[in-house]
């Protein structure tokens, strides 16, 4: 079945349907993953976005639903050059195909995605349809420029409070669209973690008097979260140690007072380099997912200073908080498939927890 993919700027790409028939209107951005084609469709942080995969062969492995990041795929629309419908993978359980078709995603294969990026870098992300209806031109470009990524926290975070066991410290996971492998990562180290709704409140989370708390990533602007933003600044006012990641680090930036403002076209990938700037400068290789950074310009000094610095665009990466338990990264230390450079920091979150006063692990 033929598929188009129409861009805002009127360009239109012609390719093969894969996945649901339909339309779809979304946010085109691109992911430079050799790997992990299933952790990022089901990564709840593309929630409102189309994701093109720049390598060429996606679906070659086929789909293992142990490696998802959550139980459904996020994405409103996939963007690849082909597409393999014969896997070879003594662990694949169904074809990539019978996925999106299952999670009613839209896509499109046999279009020059290398054009189709290098677009994206050269004139910023843009919104975009993928269809496989007979669309006027100007119809479409009507819907495709009204769109706007909103509200999408509230669909992606957990409906109820749960919990993982564990003998040793006690932190809450505030879900803003957590990957799993963040619980998995604390779990792995002994933390017993309650998962808590994104419209949980400080004081709810307070109360249970956590040893440390996790503040995790998540989709859409991190400005629309005016609610969070506000209870945030409650928990920075706490004595609790605190680690967020990517939405994390943004919404707790926000409530200290900083800006924060989107990129041409974001970091989406796993070989994104990092400079430690509170170390020895070393650099490590990360997994990244953002659309928006913290400018570090409005930070104050005197409130955090810079712990990490993307190498590519100097952008910032992460924070230490003065005179506060808290350190936050804009990417992804639990990185799955990987890389797994970063993944020492949720180690250095384990001694802050030690130290903390907020709980009772000793």
């Amino acid at each position: 079945m033929k598929a188009s993919l129409i861009l805002e700027d009127g360009t239109v790409m012609t390719g093969t349907s894969i996945g649901a028939p339909g339309r779809c209107v979304s946010e085109i951005v691109f992911n430079t993953s050799m790997t992990g084609y299933l952790e990022v469709l089901t990564d709840p942080s593309y929630a409102g976005q189309a994701v093109t995969m720049t390598y060429p062969l996606i679906g070659n492995y086929g789909i293992c639903r142990e490696d998802m990041e959550s139980a459904k795929a996020w994405p409103d629309g996939f963007i690849v050059r082909e597409l393999s419908r014969l896997p070879s993978n003594f662990r694949s359980e169904q074809t990539i195909q019978h996925f999106l078709e299952e999670n009613g995603i839209p896509g499109i294969s046999g279009i020059d995605t290398r054009a189709l990026t290098r677009l994206l870098r050269e004139k910023g992300t843009m919104n975009g349809m993928i269809t496989t209806e007979d669309v006027p031109l100007a119809e479409a470009l009507q819907e495709i420029r009204a769109y706007r990524v909103g509200a999408v926290v509230e669909r992606v975070t957990s409906k109820e409070i749960s919990c993982l066991p564990g003998s040793g410290p006690r932190v809450a996971l505030w879900d803003f669209g957590a990957k799993k492998d963040i619980a998995l990562n604390l779990q792995k180290r002994g933390c017993s973690v309650t998962i808590y709704p994104a419209g949980t409140s400080a004081e709810t989370i307070l109360s249970d008097r956590p040893d440390g708390i996790m503040l995790s990533n998540g989709p859409g602007d991190p400005k629309d979260n005016t609610d969070i933003i506000r209870e945030i600044r409650r928990i920075y006012e706490s004595d609790v140690p605190v680690f967020a990641i990517c939405l994390g680090h943004q919404l707790m930036a926000l409530s200290a007072g900083a800006d924060t403002y989107k990129l041409k076209y974001g970091h989406r990938g796993g070989n994104h380099p990092v400079r430690d700037l509170m170390g020895d400068g070393r650099v490590y290789i990360t997994s990244q997912n953002h659309g928006y950074a913290v400018d570090i310009s409005t930070v104050d000094p005197a409130v955090a200073v810079p712990a990490f610095e993307n190498v590519n665009d100097g952008t910032n990466e992460g924070l230490s908080y003065v005179g506060k338990q808290i350190f936050t990264v804009q990417f992804h230390p639990e990185a799955s498939p990987g890389p797994r450079d970063a993944e020492f920091l949720f180690d250095r979150f384990m001694q802050m927890m030690k130290k903390g006063k907020g709980g009772v692990y000793a």
